[in-house]
This record gives C-alpha cells, structure tokens and sequence, in this order.
C-alpha cells in the first residue's frame, strides 16, 4: 500500500529543509525524484544523498515561478523517466518585516515563489497525470495557513492561499483519479527557520512552551506524511490540509 517502486516524483525545492526531507521518504520508499531547485550544487548533493538510498534521482535547475522554466522541467522529467506520478510543491521563501515595511517587489517575491509556483508546477503536471491515468500532488502550506504572523504577512498570505487552492484542485481533477492535498509543518529545523530564530526574538522559546512535543521539528519528521500522500494508501484522501507540527496547532 506504501510501496512507490515505479513512481516518479518531482520536489520543487528539494535540495534541502523539508523538501529534502520529503524526498528522503519518497525515495526509501521506492520512487525515483527529480530534484527541482536552483542552487546546482546543492541539488547535485541531494541527488548523490537520494541515489545512496538505492533509488535514481535527477537534478533539475528551475526558476519555478517562470512558466517555461516549469515547461522545461516537467519536460525533463518525461524525457528521463516516461512518466509522472507525484508532484511536491515545496518551493518557498519569506521576508520577515510587517507588512507596512514591505516593498510591492517583496510581495510580489514570496506570493510568487510560494504560491504561484504551486499553480504553475500543477498546471504544467496535470496532462502527464491525467494521460497516466492518476497522480498525487501535495502542496506545503505552513501553520501560517491557520494563524496570522506580525513578522510574516506575505508568507501567511500565500500559505493560506495554497490551503484554498488545494481544494479547488482537489475538486477539479477528481474525476482524473489525480489527488491533491496539503502538508502544513509546524516549527521544522531548516535554513530558513534557523534564520527565523536571529531574526524574531523569542521564537525558539515561545515554539517549545507552544509545542506538546516539546520540540522543533526535523525534515526526517516529514518523510511519513509524503509517503502517505504519495502511495495509494491515500487514495481516497483528497483536499485536506494536514498538520504535521508536533501538536502546535491543536493549543488554545
């Protein structure tokens, strides 16, 4: 029910934190990834870290917030692998300042790279899926698709939207067999959450006293959740947006 052996998965953004984190589940369990990101070389060591697992990986370089670079890469991953059965939408960045400190430019960043990437990457996966005969696709929202953020408005703004846009597409594609859901991580250690800590004073403290697990998360915390999203033990889970935070979101 778990097994992935004959899938193909793309991770935008896994090259490290959490998509990396995905991809390590994705792979143990059978899949072959296509690591899509835009550091070369951290992608290339991401590829040696997958291929290690005993699966094949491929290291793609995309801008995911520009259509033809998106085109390119699904089309890489035909060219490679003949198919594509899981798609990760994991792509993300943040600009911590409120929101009357914010540039339309920076807006314009993180909405693009967090959300529109996601719509651009499914819509340029949905006729490989849908000629396969099913797909999965599995959107990273964040506990900021729940809670607002004085530090973070364009990155609740666009994690919220991908929580709404999981379910218009989870509707739209039913009838493709091509499921959509959505992960929301709690606080995961990572690059960008590290960077968090320096910059938001008091986060590290008020994330363990928030937490029931006492403690932050590992990008290995969500290898479990990708496998299920991805297999076809979730075939009949479809538009949900599921919590993976250690219990931070279920505190009054």
């Amino acid at each position: 029910m778990f097994d992935l052996k004959g899938r193909v998965a793309i991770v935008t953004g896994g090259n490290g934190g959490i998509g990396l984190g995905m991809a390590r589940g994705l792979a143990a369990a059978g899949a072959s990834i296509v690591v899509a990101a835009r550091n070369a070389d951290k992608s290339r060591q991401a590829v040696a870290e997958l291929e290690a697992l005993g699966t094949t990986a491929l290291a793609v370089s995309v801008d995911v917030t520009d259509e033809a670079a998106v085109a390119r890469l699904v089309a890489a991953t035909r060219e490679r692998f003949g198919r594509l059965d899981v798609l990760v939408n994991n792509a993300g960045t943040n600009i911590r300042r409120p929101i009357h400190e914010y540039t339309l430019a920076e807006w314009h960043r993180v909405l693009d790279t967090n959300l529109t990437s996601a719509f651009l990457c499914s819509h340029a996966a949905y006729p490989l899926m849908k000629q396969a005969g099913g797909g999965k696709v599995i959107n990273i929202g964040s506990m900021m698709s729940i809670f607002g953020a004085s530090f973070a408005p364009a990155y609740a703004a666009s994690k919220g939207g991908i929580v709404q846009l999981t379910k218009s597409m989870a509707t739209a594609w039913a009838a493709d067999n091509i499921q959509v859901n959505a992960v929301l991580p709690g606080w995961i250690e990572t690059d960008l959450t590290n960077a968090a800590k320096r910059e938001v004073p008091g986060l590290n403290e008020n994330v363990l006293h928030r937490t029931p697990a006492k403690r932050w998360g590992t990008i290995d915390d969500m290898s479990g959740v990708a496998v299920f999203l991805a297999s076809a033990a979730s075939d009949f889970v479809t538009g949900t947006a599921i919590a993976v935070d250690g219990g931070y979101s279920i505190q009054g």
